[in-house]
């Protein structure tokens, strides 16, 4: 990606990177349902994976930036209807990306850090081929396959036992296992199996795929299970699930476990013991990429030993044990036919560029990103030049890059195929869908809408973040409904789902009467709204799409105040951004002067209020549940860290901490309980001594927190 004309992320002010925050979660959502649900993905795994990174990195630097939107924090798509739904037992989570080998330093660097390492001590990874295929749990019970399911969006999956026990690779039985045991693994087509499909299909008149991956994900989601045995599938074993007893102490131990239960497992997987020899694995694999008979997109690295697995944890949707180093993207050129301007759930404009389709790494690109107006125009957020300060017009032969985008990048343009009379492309200073001005606020690289609520645009898409997975997942009601019922004049901000039924389920003009609705249907659906009045307070708030305040931020939020009364109250008291409500917001550990700003504005300004008012009557916000410790010291009170400890990082301190149901504030305040001091100490034991509050140090932390 270094190599590419865009702006790097360090160069990005926070204008900019809001801007960027704002492109990526637009167009990663519906990349991520093309993938999962329909098998039809607009991009390459390495292209969708590089752009969760840039997104991670952006985030990282500026974390208040944080959308409620995050496409860090998506992990697969809901199941399809298709089929019944499984609950893991353990979450099937995603990978954590590279894409070169400082970001592998940088990673071993992270896990030393973690775990209090030095880099003499050591510490051994797994690396092996990362299959491009889709992903498999198998549940055995005493030995037998019980059932089989898909990742879905990682929490819950497919339910497709039937079509799993047609792969020759995948055995009904295994001898000497646990109890209960959880195989998981890729299911993939080998490229002369795929070839040999794909030939067979355009001989009957049958769909023909485009990639391996694609024909192994759409075969293994068959409805019908005999079209999958008829379809050459295969699968590799690499990790577990949930198990009744452990059977490794290692990684590596645990991959051969699996092999000598008869499962396939990839024989390019190594132990490495440093950086080094496993980047030396990458290029080993990478030189074989072509001959091996199946689909890479990388490799996986994986902390061997499992107890130090234990102690580095999870992230919401990635664990910190492991990460995925990425082949480079592809570039490829085509001509730049049109540019649409898209506008966004907060207003942004944004410009995307519509190409003559070309098939870049086996998939057809047609649309590309093209940033703001400056990007266009060939100048970075700064002022300064990109591409040498060629401008982009409609008719220029365009080399387009898959790093990582669900909508490309446009690398670089050929001067010399620029048509005659091309002219420079005037970026609009009106809304597209509203006609309301389009403004650019000093400092800020994005031109917004500013007619709020009367823009569609804006208005739809508020809605859709209202019924999303995260939010209120209203069964039925999704993005094809609300467009209908907002375009129909039935529903305008969220409160009007709730009055659905009151309104339409009888009268002259009812829901059951519309086309594509039945009395079924729509019974259905009013149920499924009623459903839904109760609601978690975190999961209510990051419904309100309130910009800053992702679905993290908003539990974190929930778990603080309790009450959606005591946080309401808590923002009236907050609006002067000044005072102790202001300053205990601020005091809350990850949040931040942008989002405490996004947050008291968004809940006290008047149009806001009452909407979120209206909607608060229609429901039942439940209290939030923190997280409880039995027989814990800790549990209920608030505490700081401060200084350097040297028996544990801060960040196992942290997650220790609120395991045992205390909560961890960032800075102290008459709200605090604790304040656990090491050395180097300053500021924070200061200000706790004059407000009286309890300090100890490392040692009396740990013996506070023994055996609980």
């Amino acid at each position: 990606m270094g190599q590419m004309s865009f702006t790097p992320v360090e160069s990005l002010d926070e204008d900019a990177a809001r801007q960027e925050l704002a492109r990526l979660a637009d167009i990663l959502l519906k990349a991520n349902a093309a993938y999962h649900q329909d098998d039809a993905p607009v991009m390459s795994d390495a292209e969708f994976d590089a752009l969760k990174q840039r997104n991670a990195e952006i985030e990282q630097l500026f974390p208040n930036l944080k959308r409620s939107d995050s496409p860090s924090e998506l992990v697969g798509a809901a199941p399809s209807d298709g089929f019944s739904k499984v609950t893991h037992e353990i979450s099937m989570l995603s990978l954590a990306n590279a894409f070169d080998a400082q970001d592998i330093v940088d990673f071993d660097q992270r896990i030393r850090k973690y775990l209090g390492l030095s880099d003499e001590d050591d510490l051994s990874y797994t690396a092996e081929p990362k299959i491009d295929g889709l992903s498999l749990s198998l549940r055995y019970e005493e030995g037998a396959l019980v059932q089989a399911a898909t990742r879905g969006d990682g929490r819950v999956g497919e339910k497709v036992t039937a079509n799993a026990e047609t792969v020759n690779d995948i055995p009904g039985k295994i001898a000497n296992a646990p109890k209960l045991l959880e195989v998981r693994g890729e299911v993939y087509m080998a490229h002369d199996d795929f070839g040999a499909l794909n030939a067979r299909q355009a001989e009957t008149g049958g769909k023909t795929f485009a990639n391996p991956r694609n024909a192994a994900a759409g075969s293994l989601r068959q409805l019908d299970s005999e079209v999958t045995r008829a379809r050459p599938l295969r699968f590799f074993a690499y990790a577990w699930g949930a198990v009744s007893e452990p059977f490794a102490k290692t990684q590596f131990e645990a991959i051969k476990k699996l092999k000598s239960f008869g499962f396939q497992t990839n024989p390019l997987t190594i132990t490495c013991r440093n950086t080094e020899e496993m980047l030396q694995h990458y290029a080993r694999i990478e030189a074989q990429r072509a001959t091996l008979g199946y689909d890479i997109d990388g490799v996986v690295y994986k902390v061997d030993d499992l107890g130090l697995q234990g102690r580095l944890g999870f992230r919401s949707t990635t664990p910190r044990w492991a990460v995925a180093h990425k082949f480079p993207a592809e570039l490829a050129w085509t001509r730049l036919e049109s540019i649409d301007i898209q506008v966004g759930r907060t207003g942004a404009l944004s410009p995307v560029a519509r190409l003559s389709p070309v098939t870049v790494g086996g998939v057809v690109v047609s649309n590309a990103t093209l940033h703001n107006e400056d990007y266009i125009a060939g100048r970075d957020n700064k002022g300064d030049l990109i591409r040498d300060g060629k401008d982009i017009r409609v008719g220029d032969w365009v080399q387009v890059y898959r790093a990582g985008d669900v909508i490309p990048k446009i690398a670089d343009l050929d001067l010399s195929k620029r048509p005659d009379g091309a002219e420079r492309y005037v970026f609009p200073e009106t809304c597209p869908q509203c006609q309301s001005a389009a403004v650019r606020e000093v400092g800020d690289a994005v031109r917004r809408c500013t007619g709020g609520l009367i823009c569609p645009a804006q208005a739809v898409e508020k809605l859709k973040h209202f019924v999303s997975r995260p939010a209120f997942d209203i069964e039925g009601l999704g993005t094809k409904q609300v467009e209908q019922f907002y375009a129909d004049g039935w529903i305008a901000e969220p409160a009007d789902i709730f009055t659905l039924r009151d309104r339409y389920g009888a009268g002259m003009q009812q829901l059951k009467n519309r086309e594509g609705w039945g009395e079924k249907s729509a019974s259905k659906l009013f149920d499924a709204i009623d459903e839904k009045r109760k609601v978690p307070l975190g999961r209510f708030l990051y419904s309100l799409g309130i910009r800053h305040v992702g679905e993290a931020a908003s539990n974190l939020l929930a778990r603080h105040y309790g009450t959606y009364d005591a946080l309401d109250r808590a923002m009236d008291a907050a609006t002067e951004m000044n005072g102790d409500a202001w300053e205990d917001l601020l005091s809350i550990d990850g949040v931040g002067e942008v989002m405490a700003t996004s947050l008291v504005t968004t809940m006290t300004q008047a149009s806001e209020k009452a909407s979120i008012e209206r909607l608060v009557r229609q429901l039942d916000v439940q209290e939030a549940v923190r997280p409880m410790a039995s027989e814990s010291p800790v549990t209920g009170k608030t505490v700081v860290f401060t200084g350097t400890l040297e028996k544990m990082t801060r960040a196992e301190a942290k997650a220790r901490a609120e395991s045992l149901g205390a909560k961890v504030s960032g800075s102290v305040s008459s709200k605090t309980d604790i304040l656990v001091a090491g050395p180097g100490a300053g500021s924070k034991a200061k200000k706790a001594s004059e407000l009286g509050v309890e300090t100890i140090d490392e040692d009396g932390w740990l013996e506070l927190i023994e055996g609980a």
